[in-house]
């Protein structure tokens, strides 16, 4: 079988934990900043999981990782 080719805006989102979770950055964080609280804003900043309806997909485009 030949090599597949990584996604390369997916390897810059997603990474794999050694568990096999995919853990990804909240969206909603670049601009217009300011009419967030900043509450919202610090949220914001944590990872989080991609949820398991997209885990198979994202795997796919992330094949090496």
């Amino acid at each position: 079988m030949p090599k597949l080719k990584t996604h390369t805006g997916a390897k810059k989102r997603f990474k794999l934990t050694k568990n096999g979770k995919v853990k990804r950055a909240h969206a909603y964080k670049s601009h217009i900043l300011n009419k967030k609280s900043t509450k919202r804003k610090r949220g914001l900043r944590k990872a989080a999981y991609a949820d398991k309806t997209n885990v198979a997909a994202i795997k796919l485009l992330v094949p090496y990782k």
